[in-house]
């Protein structure tokens, strides 16, 4: 069965759900589809790993939002080849591998034989930032303190005693797993003796206790793209944990959070302000200076210019963060009246207002409707 369809609907979720929901319905799906529940039915097996593939992509942060953006192809794009997964894999990593567990049940399904115990990639670790708005603008660094685990030096990684080295399991003969017959079928389990390792110490190393990592810290350098936005993830590759057996390491993710900024609301790759001015300068009309992420810009106000009134300027609002050029500045007005008046001033106001020039109330419309307007 060719996967096709939106990896959404496959799984049965909507795009706003949570991670736990997400592998929930995986698990349901994939028990279902099950080929040991299924034998012979091809269909089943297509589904089975249809499923595999969509949690594959929607269970990786980073997958999973340039799928949103650009679906398919932009997984493509990016490196992300989707349908290159062993449905094993993500079927262990959900439900566990070994003790005869139904992850043990795809070898003969899937044609895959004796599994190697050869080296894995290690785990993947995340971590998050905090920077302010203006460095989202231009771009920045950030140099983060991680304590993750490293091949331990007094064993080299190989978990055994300094001197010794690890033996070769005579149960499995250094495959990690064994053969086990149910009745007419032949299934592979991982091996108890080795736990599906394929080897076994017997003189653990004293500092890591076998395990052949050891926790250490380590400093690692960000660099932060401009115009990129709070909650994005960015993948730093093999910086994760390393794998058992030498095997590569995972990947460390960082979450950025931009802080909120004094004057801007972002929207997207634009940015929202409001410009107070007096009521003269709104009824004759002035040349004002209006903040910008860069500096100061030069703004028109038109004589008659109405409070709530809603003015672009292009370009000077937040970098795309794919090199696409720059949002917009949106800047909306409002009118300060002040608070006391000296005696002339009043004497001025009131012989205003016996001319008719007195300010009628503003329509009272939100912002948000002030700028919807600027797009219809």
């Amino acid at each position: 069965m060719a996967a096709t369809r939106d990896y959404y609907e496959i799984l049965g979720v909507d795009r706003g759900v949570a991670e736990a929901d997400l592998k929930k319905a995986y698990r349901k799906l994939a028990l279902k589809y099950h080929p040991d529940r299924n034998e012979g039915d091809d269909s089943a097996a297509g589904a089975f790993k249809e499923a595999a593939e969509a949690y594959e992509v929607l269970s990786d942060p980073e997958k999973r939002r340039v799928y949103d953006q650009f679906g398919r192809d932009g997984l493509k794009g990016r490196g992300f080849a989707s349908g290159g997964h062993d449905p094993r894999d993500i079927f262990e990593s959900i439900f566990g591998a070994g003790g005869g567990g139904l992850g043990d049940l795809f070898e003969g399904f899937f044609g895959g034989g004796s599994r190697s115990s050869g080296p894995r990639q290690g785990s993947h670790l995340r971590v998050s930032v905090r920077i302010p708005l203006s460095e989202a603008a231009t771009g920045t660094t950030r140099t983060i303190t991680l304590n993750r685990n490293e091949h331990c030096e007094t064993c080299d990684g190989s978990g055994a005693k300094k001197g010794t080295s690890p033996e070769t399991c005579s149960s499995c003969g250094g495959q990690g797993r064994v053969n086990r017959s149910q009745g007419f079928f032949v299934m592979q389990t991982a091996c108890p003796d080795c736990r599906g390792q394929g080897q076994v110490i017997r003189n653990p190393c004293s500092e890591c206790r076998g395990r052949g990592l050891a926790p250490q810290s380590r400093e690692i350098t960000v660099r932060i793209p401009r115009g990129i936005q709070s909650g994005s993830q960015l993948r730093l590759a093999g910086e994760g944990e390393p794998g058992e057996r030498h095997g590569p390491r995972g990947d460390l993710f960082c979450v950025v959070d931009v802080e909120e900024h004094e004057l801007f609301h972002r929207d997207g790759d634009d940015l929202l302000c409001e410009l107070s001015v007096s009521y003269p300068q709104a009824a004759l009309g002035a040349e004002l200076e209006v903040p910008t992420l860069d500096g100061a810009a030069k703004l028109k106000v038109p004589a008659g210019t109405q409070p709530g009134k809603v003015f672009r300027l292009r370009g000077q609002g937040m970098p795309s963060v794919y090199g696409h050029g720059s949002g917009d500045l949106l800047v909306r007005l409002t009118v300060d009246v002040p608070r006391k008046l000296s005696a002339r001033q009043k004497e001025l106001m009131e012989e205003l207002a016996d001319l008719g020039g007195e300010v009628p109330p503003p329509r009272r419309r939100s912002f948000v409707d002030k700028v919807k307007d600027l797009f219809d």
